[in-house]
Order: C-alpha cells, then sequence, then structure tokens
C-alpha cells in the first residue's frame, strides 16, 4: 500500500494509540507545570530562611525561566535532528535530576544554578511534547489537541499546587516540594521509555537508518495497514536550523509569533511567579497564598481547555488575540482585590483564565505554521526566545514592587504585554490567518 502515513493519519479517526501518546504528552506537560512552579510555592520559605529580599527573590524565580529559554531553542532544534522520543527522555532525566539537586541547595546561588538547568530540560519537553502531540492527531482533533497538551501545564500545577500547599502546611519546609517533583519526574521514565514511539513524521523528515521498518511498526500499533515505501522527500530539503526559519516564507512568522509569545508570556509568569508574595505580604500564610496560585491555575486550565473547544467551531486567530485583549482588563480587577482572600482567588482565576488561553491558542498557530522538519526548532525558537518573556516578568515585577508600585501599578504595567502580544497577532500573515 503506498498512501502516505502523514495523510493517513490526518484523515482518519484517532485510534487508541493515538489518542494515548496525546494523554502521555498532556502528562509530561503536567510535570512541568509543576516543575516550574515548585519555586513558586517554595519562594516564602526560601525568602524567610536565607533572608532574600524582594528584587534578589525576582532573580531566583527567573533562573529556571532562563534555562528553558535555553533548552527551548536549543533542544528544539536537537528534537528535529535526532527524534522527539530520544529527546524527551533526555529531558525527563535532567528535570528528575534536578528538582532532587534542588532539595540540597545551600544558597540562592547554587539554587539559581541549579534551577537554571532544569529549565533546560523543561523548555526541551515543551517544544519536544508539542510537536509530539501535533504529529499524532489527525485534522480535525489537532487545534484542540495542542490545547489540551499546553493546558496539561496548568494541571499539574493545579494538583502539584494541591500537594504542595498540603506539604508546606504539614511540613514547613520548602524542599519537600521539589522532593515531590523529583519523584514524580522519576516515575515517568519507565512510562515513556515504553509507551511513547517516535512520532511518523519526524521520521519522514529525518530518513534514519531503519525508517520505513519504524513508521510500519507504529503504524501497526496504531491499527492501520503498513506502507511499501517512504513519501518522496521534498524537491528542496529544509534544514532544520534556526537559519531556516529566518529564511525565505518563514521571517515574517517568526519574527510576529515570536514578539507576541514573548509579550503574553512576561503578562503570565507575573501572576505565576509573584500571586504567592502578594498574597502573603497581604497578611495570609504560605498555606493560604498556594491556595490563591492554585485558584489561578484552576483558571488556567480553563482558559486553555475553553479556546481549545472553542477552536474547534470558531476561527482561531480573533479568539486568541481577543483572549490577550480581556487578560488586560481582567488584571486590572486582580490588581483592585484588596485584602480579601475570596477576592484574590476569583479575580486571580479570571484573569489566568484569559492570559493562558491567549498563551495556549498561539501553540496550534505554530503547528500551523512549520512543516514536521521545522515544527520542533520553530516551536522551540519561538516559545525559547519568549522565554525571556518569563525570565523578565518576575524582575520587572519584583523591580515595580520595590520602588514603591502599588498592586494596581504593576498590574496594569504587566498587562501591557497582553495588548503588544494581540496586536502581532493580528499582524499575522494571510495564508496564516485564513488557516486560523
Amino acid at each position: 500500500m503506498n498512501t502516505d502515513p502523514r495523510v493517513l493519519i490526518a484523515g482518519a479517526p484517532m485510534r487508541a494509540l493515538q489518542i494515548a501518546i496525546v494523554g502521555l504528552c498532556i502528562a509530561l506537560n503536567a510535570l512541568d507545570g509543576f516543575d516550574v512552579l515548585a519555586i513558586s510555592f517554595a519562594a516564602p520559605g526560601i525568602a524567610a530562611e536565607w533572608g532574600v529580599d524582594k528584587a534578589t527573590l525576582g532573580v531566583v524565580l527567573s533562573m529556571e525561566l532562563l534555562g528553558m529559554a535555553a533548552g527551548s531553542v536549543l533542544i528544539g532544534n536537537v528534537a528535529d535532528r535526532i527524534g522527539r522520543r530520544p529527546t524527551i527522555l533526555a529531558c525527563l532525566v535532567v528535570m528528575a535530576a534536578g528538582m532532587y539537586a534542588a532539595t540540597h541547595a545551600g544558597g540562592v546561588t547554587s539554587l539559581s544554578a541549579i534551577r537554571f538547568l532544569t529549565g533546560i530540560g523543561i523548555g526541551g519537553m515543551l517544544s519536544s511534547t508539542s510537536a509530539m502531540a501535533a504529529e499524532f492527531s489527525n485534522d480535525r482533533r489537532r487545534g484542540l489537541n495542542v490545547a489540551l497538551n499546553i493546558a496539561g501545564y496548568s494541571t499539574g500545577a493545579i494538583l502539584g499546587g494541591l500537594l504542595a500547599s498540603r506539604l508546606l502546611a504539614e511540613t514547613g519546609d520548602w524542599r519537600s516540594v521539589f522532593m515531590l517533583g523529583a519523584l514524580a519526574s522519576a516515575a515517568m521514565v519507565p512510562l515513556v521509555w515504553f509507551f511513547l514511539p517516535e512520532s511518523i513524521e519526524s521520521l519522514i523528515a529525518r530518513r534514519p537508518a531503519g525508517a520505513l521498518d519504524r513508521v510500519n511498526a507504529t503504524l501497526a500499533r496504531i491499527g492501520h495497514a503498513p506502507v511499501e515505501a517512504l513519501p518522496l522527500p521534498p524537491e528542496v530539503a529544509i534544514k532544520p536550523s534556526i537559519g531556516s526559519l529566518f529564511g525565505s516564507g518563514f521571517a515574517r512568522i517568526t519574527i510576529l509569533l515570536t514578539i507576541a509569545y514573548f509579550a503574553q508570556i512576561l503578562f503570565f509568569y507575573y501572576i505565576q511567579k509573584w500571586i504567592p508574595k502578594i498574597v502573603v505580604d497581604l497578611g495570609f500564610d504560605a498555606s493560604q497564598a498556594g491556595g490563591v496560585l492554585v485558584a489561578a491555575n484552576v483558571g488556567n486550565l480553563a482558559g486553555a481547555v475553553a479556546i481549545g473547544l472553542a477552536s474547534q467551531r470558531f476561527t482561531l486567530r480573533p479568539l486568541v488575540a481577543g483572549a490577550m485583549l480581556a487578560g488586560f482588563f481582567a488584571i486590572g480587577l486582580f490588581g483592585m482585590a484588596g485584602e480579601d482572600l475570596t477576592r484574590l482567588s476569583l479575580t486571580a482565576a479570571l484573569a489566568a483564565f484569559f492570559i493562558n488561553a491567549g498563551v495556549v491558542g498561539m501553540y496550534p498557530l505554530l503547528a500551523q505554521a512549520y512543516p514536521a522538519a521545522l515544527r520542533a526548532s520553530g516551536t522551540g525558537l519561538v516559545i525559547g526566545i519568549g522565554r525571556g518573556g518569563s525570565a523578565l516578568g518576575p524582575v520587572v515585577a519584583g523591580a515595580l514592587f520595590a520602588s514603591g508600585g502599588s498592586l494596581m501599578l504593576v498590574s496594569l504595567v504587566m498587562g501591557i504585554g497582553g495588548l503588544l502580544a494581540a496586536t502581532m497577532i493580528l499582524l499575522l500573515p494571510r495564508e496564516i490567518a485564513a488557516q486560523a
């Protein structure tokens, strides 16, 4: 049978293995969500034990985000060169080791270095699983599955946050949060080893030795007939490199998506990184502060699922831009919440709903914008450079707070990122806009 496996997967209903692969990618992103936010849950305890001021704490909070930026760019390109599966396994090992090492950190410098290295694994995981989820989805469900994959981040933050808040309440030791992340990451290694095959699209794009046999083995596991030969390579081969992303046909798309992601993620991580400290400074304890952050991540999850479902019926591009604009106004409500735990929780959840809908909605755009040979590289570059926004966000907010800025002022200044991101989305080239 000479059917192109990519066409077969794109047009056929999703089979059990495909659903399981997407589910495993979601679980891996759930680990990402908890591992990234572990430092946020631990931040009040770290500040109290080591006497860390807000400006210094902002730097510590940003270190794994800098690592994620490097990991997304560098390891995303590695995933296009050597495959998704080995890249995901390597990232898991780095994450597990980094979370364990954080429990033995003796000060700000060592903890910052450990969080940077952990972030490299997290960043590589995000770009690799995004490509994997897209490539095992059919056309009908691709946008939804990619959105749900990213929603796994919030799921991990919610479930992990509930456990982390309980651990903090029972032990009072911030190190227990990192130990939880280390154990969870290590437990995922055998699951990935045995149940996650290499992407068929990646095998066809890279054509390593034995590619046809591996493609047919995966097709058999899915429930499709084997093919006699791999599809013919494109007449003009696309090299999986950073330079290709800025070559003819991709430069404008890459620049606009990178600016949009940078601005929106700056906004997103203001909420994610500063909520516990903001709530503690308003007079509540660390466990209550963790509860507000969990509420925000419930909003994150709801926003991710909502935009994924809405993308099945409505044009994605205006949905994403609209969510980004709504996030700016919602963060103003958070800034006005005052010293009321219920209002803080509700407004944080509402703001997070719209902000994260804007973030998650960009991932289907990325999957559409780049071919398989560049998909992990393109996704990795955009989110990697964008992670500069995630690293910059906590630092800028910390500096604004340290200079005497009110919660409302800081919130609105950070919300400008959402306005800029919406503008970039609306400026995407017409051919991308038509698909989205």
